[in-house]
């Protein structure tokens, strides 16, 4: 078998509180963005973007989450609270991966989001192959307006995914996937 099919053959999500540093350098992510973005995009138009929160900006991320959570839940107690604060600087790389449609007479909505979900999943791989452990996450951060305008996010765009990279501190068993004979049909 070849080596990039074996790599794929490997790779499974590690939660983000096993990612750890070492991080992706700045080339490391400049490659990663690169190949997440080689996904089918038809009409070529790159329905998606991304938002790059490494170093400080992640604890910056955790107290708009922490605020937000607060807000909605008065009655949290101060473990889930800081739970939210460190949401985000667990792993030292998340990549938001930012999905909007541009309304097109001939590119339905549904292919330019699937392209976005493509580049999630392209920017998992690419972790993979560079060594790294990775997961994609949205959770309720995701949906929140208060976070997405702390991001920037217009209100035509949408969260696809946080992408959490860095090196794997405990590998994850892997879980049971499905039998082929199960999910395949021939036509």
């Amino acid at each position: 078998m070849n080596e990039s099919l074996a790599r794929l053959q490997q790779r499974r999500s590690v939660p983000a509180r096993w990612l750890a540093e070492p991080g992706p350098s700045r080339d490391e992510v400049d490659t990663l963005l690169t190949v997440a973005a080689r996904v089918p995009d038809h009409g070529k138009l790159v329905p998606w973007r991304f938002i790059v929160i490494e170093g400080e900006a992640r604890h910056r991320m955790g107290e708009v989450l922490a605020k937000a959570f607060q807000a909605d839940q008065p009655e949290a107690d101060a473990e889930k609270v800081a739970a939210e604060r460190r949401r985000f600087a667990q792993a030292p790389l998340v990549v938001a991966v930012v999905s909007r449609v541009t309304p097109h007479v001939k590119i339905p909505n549904w292919e330019q989001v699937l392209s976005s979900g493509a580049v999630c999943m392209n920017l998992l791989n690419a972790a993979t192959a560079l060594g790294y452990g990775a997961v994609w996450l949205t959770g309720w951060a995701a949906y929140d307006r208060r976070v997405l305008d702390a991001l920037g996010l217009g209100s035509d765009e949408r969260i696809a995914g946080f992408v959490h990279i860095g090196t794997t501190a405990e590998k994850p068993t892997d879980r049971p996937r499905p039998d082929l004979a199960d999910i395949v049909t021939r036509f």
